[in-house]
């Protein structure tokens, strides 16, 4: 038996954290489109007959309909796949979602916030979607599978053994019991980026690039699945890059060196990059005022990770304000501490120097 599983489309995001350039998320979203057209082309031209989308769909927040009807309009290319959806944190199966509203196609089965198991011939599908933007506690712990003579698949959004205050929100469930429970294949979403080292319990991560934090290729996990064995696939679809390039800050001398430097940068016609400054820097960095005089429109964010250049010793011997705070620096400075603290002194170096110009 076939599929396709994918997740974490996030239909229609605003993508505000993505850039310093307003363009960037209009063409992220149709890029969405075209990657999400991909999915179902494969799937038509293959005659796949099981697609599972393990969450965060669209985003219930910003979804327009008309979206929503691109989304159901392809679904309806595709009416011998059946399609399976667990919605999760961004797109919960609520009283006024658009799961609950909207007409759906024939072929497409939505999960609700109890787990509930789709019998076939040869085939159990269990699924549970999220019934509100927090989930604590699934229920899978009570759940046993009916007939293990069967292949049994697991669709659900949610973290894999997440401990922390962060992660308990969104359905944390451990990886052992879930691996006690005995699937075949459980079709995970929420981790934005391609995990499926856990064998039979995969994460095929977001379909697209949602940003800098999610570096890698994204795209579909194509599978067959048979009693005792199983073929994983990942597909590539996305076509752009995100990628992050480091420039050392400590020689240059001026802001038009440093633009020069960053305008010298090779970058590809498929890649959007993220310019991080390093170093200790000898002149004052302003991101957006550089990203003025950038040349390259693939170059669309900044971060300065620099600290300003100083010599506490020679200015400590500076009989002036500033001379007199470097010295008490320097004499910190030079006691023993923790790294957290050695930071964060250095950090009050860098405002009070400044403060001091």
């Amino acid at each position: 038996m076939k599929f396709v599983h994918i997740a974490d489309l996030h239909f229609d995001s605003p993508f505000v954290n993505l850039s310093d350039k307003d363009i960037l998320g209009d063409l992220r979203r149709l890029q969405q489109r075209k990657v999400f057209k991909k999915v179902i082309e494969s799937i038509k031209q293959n005659k796949i007959p099981y697609l599972f989308i393990s969450g965060d769909l669209y985003e219930h927040q910003y979804v327009k309909q008309s979206t929503i009807e691109y989304i159901n309009n392809l679904f309806k290319e595709i009416p011998n796949t059946r399609i399976y959806i667990s919605p999760g944190n961004h797109d919960p199966y609520i009283k006024n979602s658009y799961y609950k509203q909207f007409n759906w196609s024939e072929n497409v089965k939505i999960f609700q916030n109890k787990i509930e198991r789709i019998e076939g011939e040869q085939i159990d599908i269990y699924g549970y979607g999220f019934g509100d933007f927090y989930c604590s506690n699934c229920g899978i712990e009570n759940l046993e599978i009916e007939d293990k003579n069967k292949i049994n698949i697991l669709i659900i959004h949610g973290t894999l053994d997440g401990a922390s205050i962060e992660d308990k929100p969104y359905n944390s469930i451990k990886k052992a019991l879930l691996k006690e429970k005995g699937f075949d294949y459980i079709a995970l979403g929420h981790i934005h980026k391609l995990d499926d080292k856990n064998t039979n319990m995969v994460y095929p991560g977001s379909t697209i690039s949602l940003g800098f934090d999610e570096l890698g290729e994204h795209g579909m996990m194509v599978g067959e699945i048979e009693k005792n064995h199983l073929q994983l696939d990942f597909v590539p679809l996305d076509e752009e890059k995100f990628m992050e390039k480091e420039i050392e800050v400590t020689n240059l001398l001026s802001k038009e060196e440093l633009i020069e430097k960053i305008n010298q940068l090779e970058v590809k016609e498929n890649e959007y990059i993220k310019i991080v400054l390093i170093g200790n820097r000898n002149f004052e960095i302003n991101k957006y005022e550089l990203l003025k005089y950038i040349s390259n429109e693939r170059i669309i964010k900044i971060k300065d990770h620099t600290k300003i250049a100083y010599h506490l010793e020679k200015m400590a011997n500076e009989n002036t304000l500033k001379g007199l705070f470097a010295q008490e620096m320097d004499k910190k400075l030079k006691e023993e501490m923790l790294e957290e603290e050695r930071e964060i002194i250095e950090k009050a170096i860098e405002i009070g120097l400044e403060a001091l110009e």
